[in-house]
């Protein structure tokens, strides 16, 4: 049984334009909004990629801040490690000075400072002298040296010179005295005694003391030549 059709009629064919002509606008309306919500986001991925571009920029910005900031240091760095240099140069130069100054000051006793005619008066009767006396193996805590080695027969003379005598000087001076003793009995060729003496240009009162209180000699500059100070009444130097 067939289903019989209505027979278009004028106002079913205007009814027809009228719902199509709907259905287009609708459409319209759905692409309009389509559009717009493509460009609110096509502006929105346009500002998002503007804001990494200036995170990026300020992030370059920073590093090469960082790095004129870490250049600067290095050349400051560069700057106090010449300058460390140079004080290590200028104080070797100073030490090499100071022990030239020792030197000179051995020889001032020695040769113009009468030193030996000195001692003799105080009874110890020099017949030979060296200087920079090494003993011990070097290196090593027993080994040592001895500016000025006086002798007496059987009695030697160890003198430490200093520019500047200190009571560590005297301290050392006795740790140096035992060292020469142990080194000697070691090898048992010298039976001699050894009394010590400390020289210096200048000299502080209490500090000379101290040495006679440890019973050493005291030699002290005075002009051009080196003088024994006169010990104390009673002083007897100590023997090692």
């Amino acid at each position: 049984m067939s289903v019989q059709q209505s027979p278009l009629t004028y106002e079913g064919i205007l009814e027809m334009f009228r719902e199509t002509g709907k259905q287009m606008r609708e459409t319209d309306r759905k692409l309009e909004r389509l559009f717009q919500e493509s460009d609110r986001k096509f502006a929105e991925t346009t500002e998002q990629m503007r804001e990494s571009d200036r995170k990026l920029e300020r992030l370059f910005q920073e590093t090469d801040r960082k790095f004129a900031e870490t250049s600067e240091q290095m050349k400051e760095t560069d700057k106090q490690i010449q300058k460390s240099a140079e004080q290590i140069r200028r104080t070797s130069q100073e030490v090499g000075k100071l022990g030239s100054r020792v030197g000179d000051m051995v020889e001032d006793m020695v040769g113009g400072g009468n030193i030996v005619a000195q001692f003799c008066d105080l009874g110890h009767h020099v017949i030979a002298h060296s200087r920079r006396k090494i003993f011990g193996e070097r290196g090593t805590d027993a080994s040592g040296q001895i500016d000025l080695f006086l002798e007496d027969g059987d009695i030697a003379i160890l003198v430490e010179v200093k520019t500047t005598l200190k009571n560590e000087d005297i301290l050392d001076h006795i740790e140096r005295m035992e060292k020469y003793r142990n080194w000697v009995d070691a090898s048992g060729s010298d039976k001699k005694r050894y009394i010590g003496a400390v020289a210096s240009p200048f000299v502080e009162e209490n500090v000379a003391k101290f040495a006679h209180r440890k019973g050493f000699y005291v030699i002290v500059q005075s002009g051009d030549i080196f003088e024994i100070i006169t010990p104390p009444k009673g002083f007897e130097p100590k023997t090692w």
